[in-house]
Formats: structure tokens, C-alpha cells, sequence
């Protein structure tokens, strides 16, 4: 290159030069640079902050709802949804406000945090939830119809209590065989063991529907005695 046989002088004059063309550019650059790295720093610190004050209203809304202090939770769950909305945190705080709204007998007013969780979360899992607790307040509103349409979707991870919700929706809807249906499928998901599977049985045993006729005979055929064995071969004619 040219540089290569400049003087010393020549190129400490083309580096003044380089300065005094493209300095402002660079240092431009380069402030911009440590203002991007300070200022996502401040957003980390900042996001964290943040982490730590809902996690610590959490705690103490979980708190007091072991405590049994219903309108102390209620507050603390207010205050977490309004502050901190977004965070995984507030979606937990409106599971826990519908729950309080729903052992005080105040269904309806669980029907708003649990449709924000439903139709927001970023937590698929948690929205099918969600979905599941309104299933029930809709059923215990006397509306197993809004129950069925709310389960009509894809359960993920929690196909045995889609089934069986969906029962408790055909139960009330006096659809006695559907429920039965509904149960059926519930145990089977569930494996036939733990309590779920106990109270399943019990919901099954409490329609007091007739077992399922076995499958009918095709004309011509003669059913076998249960236990019986098989007819013996005929024994050989006697020769003359």
C-alpha cells in the first residue's frame, strides 16, 4: 500500500488528517455505544427491581391467604395486577382473586380475573386453567352450555379434567348418558388410580345408569355359556 513507503512525518500527517475527517464520526460512535450498553444495563437492573417487588407482593398476598385475612389478600392482589401487569406474577394473583371471590360466593366476580387469565396469558397452561375454573363458575351459574363451549378446544396437558368438568356440565343438563361418557374418559386419562380416578368412580356410580348392554348377536350364532369348555369332538363310529 501507498503508507508503506511514506516518511515518518508523511504519515503522522495523513493520521491528523484520518483524525480530523473521521473523528467526530467515531467518537460519536463510541458514545452512542457506552450509552446503549448503560442504558440496557439500567433496563436489566430495572427489570429486575421490578421481578423482586412483585415476587415479594406475591409472597405476601400467599401469606395472608394462609392466614385466612381474605380482604388482606384481596388488597395485595389488587395492588400486584395494577402495579405489575405483564408479570407471571399478576396472572398467579388473578387465579388467586377469582379463588377468593369464589369461596366467599361471589362467582361472578371471579369471571373477569379468570377471562384476563384465559385470554392473555403467555402461559398457554396456565390459560387452559384458566379455562377449566370458568367451566366450573359457569356451571355453578346454571349455564353448562357456556361450560361446553369453553371446553371445546384443545386441553393440552389436561384432558382428564376437561372430561371431567365436561360431565359435570352434562349432569346438569339432566344428559345423564353424556356425563357417564364424560366420566368414562375422565378415568381412563387418569389411569384408574389416585383420588381423582376414586372420585370419578363414585360420580359414575352416583347416575345410577344400567351397565352397557353387550354388543347384540348375529342371527344364527349360539353363545357359548360363560365358563363353558369347548364341545368334544364326536367319537368314532364302530365298524360292522
Amino acid at each position: 500500500m501507498a503508507e508503506e513507503y511514506l516518511t515518518d512525518d508523511e504519515q503522522l500527517e495523513h493520521v491528523k488528517r484520518l483524525a480530523a475527517e473521521y473523528g467526530p464520526w467515531t467518537i460519536g460512535a463510541v458514545v452512542l455505544g457506552l450509552a446503549f450498553v448503560a442504558g440496557y444495563r439500567y433496563y436489566l437492573g430495572h427489570q429486575d427491581q421490578r421481578a423482586f417487588a412483585a415476587a415479594a407482593q406475591f409472597e405476601g398476598m400467599a401469606s395472608a391467604v394462609q392466614r385466612n385475612d381474605q380482604a388482606k389478600a384481596r388488597q395485595i392482589a389488587d395492588g400486584l395486577i395494577n402495579q405489575f401487569p405483564g408479570s407471571p406474577y399478576t396472572d398467579q394473583a388473578q387465579l388467586a382473586l377469582a379463588g377468593l371471590y369464589v369461596d366467599q360466593g361471589e362467582d361472578a366476580n371471579a369471571i373477569a380475573p379468570l377471562t384476563q387469565v384465559m385470554e392473555h396469558s403467555k402461559d398457554r397452561e396456565l390459560g387452559r386453567v384458566a379455562r377449566l375454573r370458568l367451566a366450573r363458575v359457569m356451571i355453578d351459574q346454571g349455564k353448562p352450555d357456556e361450560a361446553l363451549n369453553l371446553l371445546s378446544g384443545d386441553p393440552g396437558a389436561f384432558t382428564a379434567r376437561y372430561h371431567d368438568v365436561r360431565g359435570d356440565a352434562y349432569y346438569a343438563k339432566k344428559d345423564l348418558r353424556k356425563a357417564a361418557d364424560e366420566y368414562q374418559a375422565a378415568l381412563a386419562e387418569a389411569g384408574g388410580g389416585g383420588m381423582d380416578a376414586a372420585l370419578l368412580a363414585l360420580k359414575i356410580a352416583d347416575l345410577g345408569l344400567p351397565p352397557t348392554p353387550a354388543p347384540a348377536m348375529i342371527p344364527g350364532m349360539i353363545a357359548a355359556p360363560s365358563g363353558a369348555a369347548a364341545p368334544a369332538a364326536p367319537a368314532p363310529k364302530a365298524n360292522p
